[in-house]
């Protein structure tokens, strides 16, 4: 009887504290910062930086990243993949503000099986404003759930599905929400629970007194542009030849994705990590 080779498992991370481009005033890439990649075979790296600045756009004190990979050492562990990106001092244009904004992932891939568990502990913003005025955000970092029972894919847990379903109608329900946003949000909510990728949110509502209208996840300010808060997207990939269980799950996370519309136009994702791996 043939051994049971010993599965070897391939890491993937990368973090960045932001990137993008813009349209206007200039048209111009910004090119990743403070960006941090795992190799396949695992390990830990981490970059950091002091005062960045765009022109008056956009600016931050501090930024560091960091990624891990390693076997686990408890009893019975998996994979395990970390990523870390904390931006301080952050500062768009004088509207959107934060003492800290800190995305963290952690995800475990099993010994059996492919899909992984996840855990965004950490997670948060630290006096984070729009235009001065505080925003209080009702996070979901449980919006995955526990890991999925018989490797099925969260695209197709019921439970997942469900609550990002109940986002996308706390967005939906916004009157007013523009129309591209609102075709963007029926498109996703069409294909929910049916294809190998959604994207959701770790946060399901924000409050504040600030000018600009809500919708769930999803800031807009006039006059200045669109805040998407704490954006999140997995995706299976890679079905096994015989169970066509999915053996790569990405997962993305970026902490404020900016869509600028104003006299300074682009986009702008800031608190960026992406995690995966394969066996």
């Amino acid at each position: 009887m043939p051994e049971k080779t010993e599965r070897v498992h391939r890491y993937h991370a990368e973090a960045a504290a932001l990137q993008g481009h813009l349209k206007l005033p200039v048209a111009q890439e910004i090119e990743p910062q403070v960006h941090t990649k795992l190799p396949e075979s695992g390990g830990y790296l981490t970059q950091r930086a002091e005062i960045y600045r765009l022109e008056s756009i956009i600016s931050f004190r501090s930024a560091f990243t960091h990624v891990a990979g390693n076997r686990s050492d408890k009893p019975g562990g998996g994979f395990t993949t970390l990523t870390t990106t904390v931006v301080e001092g952050l500062n768009v244009m004088e509207v959107v503000t934060a003492d800290r904004v800190v995305g963290q992932m952690i995800t475990e891939h099993p010994l059996e099986g492919y899909i992984p568990s996840i855990s965004f502990l950490g997670t948060r913003f630290d006096n984070l404003r729009i235009a001065g005025h505080p925003i209080h955000v009702e996070f979901d970092q449980d919006i995955f759930g526990p890991e999925p029972v018989n490797d099925v894919p969260y695209t197709r847990e019921p439970g997942f599905v469900s609550r990002v379903s109940r986002q996308y109608d706390r967005i939906r329900q916004n009157k007013n929400l523009p129309d591209a946003l609102q075709e963007r949000y029926n498109r996703l909510s069409s294909t929910l629970g049916s294809s190998e990728e959604a994207e959701c949110s770790l946060i399901n509502q924000v409050a504040g007194l600030f000018p600009g209208t809500i919708a769930g996840n999803v800031i807009r300010v006039p006059g200045f542009g669109t805040i998407t808060l704490a954006k999140l997207k997995v995706k299976h990939e890679d079905p096994h030849e015989q169970t066509k269980v999915p053996t790569k799950t990405t997962f993305h996370l970026t902490m404020i994705d900016l869509e600028l519309g104003c006299a300074v136009s682009g986009n702008i994702p800031i608190g960026t990590s992406g995690s995966n791996g394969g066996n």
